[in-house]
């Protein structure tokens, strides 16, 4: 699922028994490789004092302003002015670096620490699988009916920058009923104590799923959630799951998991409104029969009473006549029934014939449904914009149908163009 732009082969000899030889190979799905991560500056508010120190020794500055300017990220001139004079009396501008010993340093880390203005960490450090990946990877493995995928913005924890991304299926195979959910961490899979997780606690408890048409406890629901960081806070020395007390964490992975919950509600409430069209037919198949009936058990009602009004209306004076309003569809319908033009079979047949141009249409509607989802063949290839908060220009990607170039934001002129 992580890794679909790798082909994967497995050899398994044995020597005892050569029948239990095994060869397993998954193919390459996707040509599309990952962005390579970027060097970056640290960011003051990650840094810690061995950290400092071995900037210190290897920094090339000769004073300390330009020290905080240079080698960290998210510092400018005038900051860096501001924060020597926060230090005190014993740190100035031009003052060496490399004469910082053990205390300054450790003065220095906190305040750094403690500031909340710089401005926040670059995720171009990052190297995210991306969603048109992360689609084509789910939709191989677990053949899913329905699959939305989701990137958060970058945010930030102590310093460090991450990225979500998450993914939500309905259906597929070997997948059990309710919510299963499968994390990663640097593209890496996390297999134990799932239950702990920042995704599980999010997935099970703070996701209205209801909301969404999906049912948490009888649909098959897939939950992907993966995490690339500089430093993934790990919980305890198995580095097996990431705690749900990190507030930013937890806030990304909710909002990247309702993104891909509110993609999923269009296409589910199209399916079920098509599944409740169906039903309603054979519904009203099953009560053609009584309803047709006690249609002309009324219209035959209804018509012997206008006989017996037109014949008392002639036996009376014509100044005690009362006065009738004329309706010319209902005398139409009710001359039809005297001359047995209109009978309970007739009634029956137009009720069949409604509801069977009704059902067409609803196969119709369904049919365009299905060959827009449909992902087989060359009938429709899925396309996957990147967000504009990255602001990168990438690789072509080339297809057999078209090639999709990435291209530069374009600032709208006077005329809207």
């Amino acid at each position: 699922i992580i890794t679909p732009y790798a082909q994967l082969n497995l050899n398994y000899h044995n020597l005892a028994e050569p029948k239990k030889d095994l060869a397993i190979r998954y193919e390459r799905r996707s040509e599309q490789m990952p962005h390579p991560a970027k060097e970056v500056k640290h960011h003051p508010a990650s840094v810690n004092n061995l950290l400092v120190q071995q900037l210190l020794l290897r920094t090339k500055e000769k004073t300390l302003g330009k020290f905080l300017c240079n080698d960290l990220s998210g510092v400018s001139s005038i900051l860096s002015k501001r924060l020597i004079t926060e230090l005190g009396s014993d740190f100035h501008e031009t003052m060496d670096p490399l004469k910082l010993n053990d205390k300054k340093v450790t003065r220095l880390v906190q305040l750094l620490r403690s500031v909340d203005f710089f401005r926040p960490p670059d995720g171009s450090c990052l190297s995210p699988l991306g969603e048109y990946n992360l689609n084509l990877g789910i939709r191989k493995v677990l053949e899913p009916d329905f699959v939305a995928t989701s990137r958060d913005k970058p945010s930030a924890y102590e310093g460090h920058p991450f990225i979500v991304e998450a993914a939500v299926s309905v259906g597929g195979k070997d997948v059990k009923e309710g919510i299963t959910v499968i994390r990663f961490a640097n593209r890496i899979p996390l297999l134990f104590e799932g239950g702990a997780d920042v995704a599980t606690r999010v997935a099970q408890s703070k996701i209205r799923w209801a909301t969404y048409k999906i049912d948490q406890k009888r649909d098959r629901i897939g939950v992907f959630v993966s995490i690339v960081s500089t430093k993934i806070p790990f919980k305890g020395t198995g580095k097996e799951y990431i705690g749900d007390d990190i507030t930013e964490i937890q806030v990304s992975v909710k909002r990247a998991l309702q993104s891909c919950c509110q993609q999923l509600r269009t296409h589910l409430m199209k399916k079920y409104a098509l599944r409740d069209i169906k039903e309603r037919k054979s519904r009203l198949v099953k009560y053609i029969p009584d309803v047709s009936r006690s249609i002309f058990d009324v219209l035959a009602a209804m018509n012997k009473r206008r006989l017996d009004d037109e014949s008392s209306m002639n036996n009376a004076p014509s100044n005690k006549r009362p006065r009738i309003k004329k309706n010319e569809v209902a005398k139409s319908i009710l001359e039809k029934i005297a001359r047995k033009e209109l009978t309970e079979s007739v009634i029956k047949r137009h009720l069949l014939k409604a509801v069977e141009q009704q059902n067409n249409e609803a196969e119709d509607r369904e049919s365009i449904v299905k060959s827009t989802n449909s992902n087989s063949g060359e009938a429709q290839q899925s396309l996957f914009l990147r967000p504009l908060y990255e602001r990168k220009i990438g690789k072509s990607i080339i297809h057999p149908l078209f090639v999709f170039q990435p291209i530069a934001i374009i600032k709208s002129s006077k005329n809207g163009l």
